[in-house]
Parts: C-alpha cells; sequence; structure tokens
C-alpha cells in the first residue's frame, strides 16, 4: 500500500500527515507520540480518529507538526488522520462526521486593534 497524506489545521497549528499500513506506531516529528505529548489526554486526542474505527494497530502515521501550541497541535493531527483515513476507505467518512473529526475548527486569534491594550478589550475610562 502506498502513503496516504493528508493536511490538518487548528489554530496556528499545521500538522502534515502520512499514513501506510503498519503496526500502529505514531511519530511526531520524528519522536513518538508518547514523548511528543507527555499529556494522556493529548495523546487520547491524537488517537480518536483510529480509536473510533479499530484501525489502530493497522496503520503507521507520521506527523510533521509545525507552530500553534500543544493544543491546537493535537487536534490538527486529529484531523488530518481522520482525513487520511476517509483518503483510505470512503466509507468510514459518515461514523468520523458524527464525532465531528471532520470539521475544520475555524476559530482564529482575533487581531489587535490600534487604541486598545488587545483585541475587544478596552483602557479603563476616566470622567474626569
Amino acid at each position: 500500500m502506498e502513503v496516504i497524506n493528508a493536511l490538518g489545521r487548528r489554530k496556528a497549528a499545521v500538522a502534515r500527515v502520512y499514513v501506510k499500513e503498519g503496526s500502529g506506531k505514531i511519530l511526531i516529528n520524528k519522536r513518538e507520540v508518547e514523548t511528543y505529548f507527555p499529556s494522556s489526554l493529548l495523546q487520547y486526542v491524537v488517537r480518536q480518529p483510529l480509536n473510533k474505527l479499530g484501525v489502530a494497530g493497522q496503520y503507521d502515521v507520521t506527523i510533521n507538526l509545525q507552530g500553534g501550541g500543544y493544543k491546537g497541535q493535537s487536534e490538527a493531527a486529529r484531523l488530518g488522520i481522520a482525513r487520511a483515513l476517509v483518503k483510505i476507505n470512503p466509507t468510514d467518512k459518515p461514523a468520523l462526521r458524527s464525532e465531528g473529526f471532520l470539521t475544520r475548527d475555524p476559530r482564529e486569534v482575533e487581531r489587535k486593534k490600534p487604541g486598545r491594550p488587545k483585541a475587544r478589550k478596552r483602557f479603563q475610562f476616566s470622567k474626569r
């Protein structure tokens, strides 16, 4: 089987995901998922699409992650894995769609406006 690739994004994080048949290893930036994401919750988020379809031991996943924080990176990886699994088997799409794994979360950081300390926060108003 050839390598299937997909792209996942979340906030400022970009995940390039490569999936091929194998034993179930997940490598992120050439490191094991357990060392890259020490938090078991973030490891769970990355593995969600594989566990949902019950194919966790069938594919080797290699991910290149850039930008963002660890939460955004884990969710970008989840989206990329889900998209790659749909490319492999299109009949899995409804199952992944119902869990929300194929939805790109569009929320981004709002830009800072001039004359304000942050995007929406205002300086303290003084009447006199």
